[in-house]
């Protein structure tokens, strides 16, 4: 096992540009430097590639901890390729309690999920209601790639409300799915914003991300502004 810990970290370092690296480390500034190598997502995806399947790559997807950001984002697109639904669903619960940065949280998002959109999302429910910050925001997430569109919408809305939003990472995911919400389905999304059902906070983040987006018409987006919120 070592041995293909050690060949994979020569693969990413092989990868390195140092720039890129400085670039990234500034937006995680939870992570420490010395743990990002500077690979980018293309390369990243490649790599993913051509290990999926392999019995490197297999091997590879049971040595957690990671040490680099790189291995553990290269993992997510792994995970991303396993091809059916209960192993990637496996894969990911050994996975999140790893995940500690919000850009490897996010990028994960496996194409196997929308064969299963109802068993699915009693999974993401489950997630979204974790202790762990990551592990939160990625059922978060997946709520709302998956779930503002239909019949769910109502429900997932009243989910991520109750959901806590101590940790600033939850809490922007929150604000991010109310503020997609509200573009995709504003009948269902501005009671939140209007009346105290979001955390003040994550209401807040909301409707900075609401103003910002180019997918809410004008027409609400002035009355946003009229609600007390600092911009």
């Amino acid at each position: 096992m070592k041995d293909v810990e050690t060949g994979v970290r020569e693969r990413l370092f092989a990868l390195q540009d140092t720039a890129y690296r400085d670039f990234q480390s500034r937006l995680m500034p939870g992570v420490d430097r010395a743990r990002v190598i500077g690979v980018r997502t293309p390369e990243l995806r490649r790599l993913a590639r051509e290990l999926a399947g392999t019995e490197e790559g297999n091997a590879f997807l049971s040595l957690l901890p990671h040490t680099y950001y790189e291995e553990n984002n290269l993992h997510a697109f792994l995970i991303e390729r396993i091809g059916d639904y209960d192993g990637t669903v496996a894969a990911l619960e050994r996975f999140l309690p790893y995940v500690d940065n919000w850009a490897t949280c996010d990028m994960m998002s496996p194409p196997v999920f929308r064969k299963r959109p109802e068993g699915f999302y009693a999974q993401c429910v489950r997630w979204a209601r974790s202790a762990r910050p990551y592990t939160a925001r990625f059922g978060l997430g997946m709520l709302m790639r998956w779930y503002l569109d239909g019949e769910r919408a109502k429900e997932t809305l009243a989910l991520a409300a109750s959901v806590p939003a101590e940790a600033y990472y939850v809490s922007m995911m929150t604000a991010w799915l109310f503020a997609t919400a509200l573009a995709k389905r504003p009948e269902l999304a501005l009671p939140y914003f209007e009346a105290g059902r979001l955390d003040e906070q994550t209401r807040r983040r909301a409707v900075r991300k609401a103003l910002e987006s180019g997918r809410i018409d004008g027409e609400t987006k002035a009355y946003l502004r009229t609600l007390d919120v600092d911009q």
